[in-house]
């Protein structure tokens, strides 16, 4: 344990500038998400490009091409968010029937298998069924988050809860810390959302 707080606050500490960039525009972003302010879509697409250059220099090519994905997705977010207000101050928060409910969770476990599957095949990944998990929790989340959907709080979650453990027995402690985070703020805005989504 005492290991692990120390790689946190190395991290924390020894970081470097695009990193703890990365870090601030990421809590920043989500925290005006919990609020539901249209100020967290420019800040998530500042946030994915810094994080995609990040994820280019490691060679992690993969994950910064999903930086593009969740670039355009944020763009047509702030799009929908705002063409689909109508006459009300905000676009409401709404709910997925159960039909589309199920369809969305199909769409991740076929999506996760898939990958998966693809990744054990022609990549040396040490986890591919994370990974792949991780990956199409994250990437049916922000297309949700984008049309204003409740349902994208409970699947970033599911991807935060996968992530915490395996970067922490992987030897990531600061990277499992950073999740840890995004886990609170999501719980917190799954709550805030939901009580709007009650009014």
């Amino acid at each position: 344990m005492e290991t692990a707080l120390r790689a946190i606050w190395q991290g924390l500490t020894s970081a470097s500038l695009l990193d703890q960039a990365n870090l601030a525009l990421g809590v920043v972003g989500v925290l005006l998400m919990v609020r539901r302010n249209l100020w967290a879509f420019p800040v998530g697409m500042l946030a994915v490009t810094v994080q995609g250059v990040l994820f280019f220099g490691a060679r992690f090519y993969a994950d910064a091409a999903l930086q593009i994905f969740f670039f355009v997705t944020l763009g047509w977010g702030w799009w929908h968010w705002v063409k689909h207000r109508g006459a009300a101050p905000e676009l409401p928060v709404t709910t997925l029937s159960w039909r589309g409910r199920t369809a969305c969770l199909v769409a991740v476990l076929v999506t996760t298998a898939v990958w998966a599957l693809v990744l054990q095949r022609w990549t040396n990944a040490i986890m591919p069924w994370r990974d792949a998990a991780i990956a199409a929790l994250q990437v049916a989340g922000q297309v949700l988050q984008a049309r204003k959907k409740l349902e994208n709080w409970p699947l970033f979650t599911a991807a935060n809860l996968i992530a915490i453990p395996a970067y922490w027995s992987a030897e990531l402690a600061y990277t499992a810390f950073l999740f840890g985070i995004y886990l609170v703020l999501g719980l917190a805005g799954w709550r805030a959302w939901w009580r709007v989504w009650l009014r």
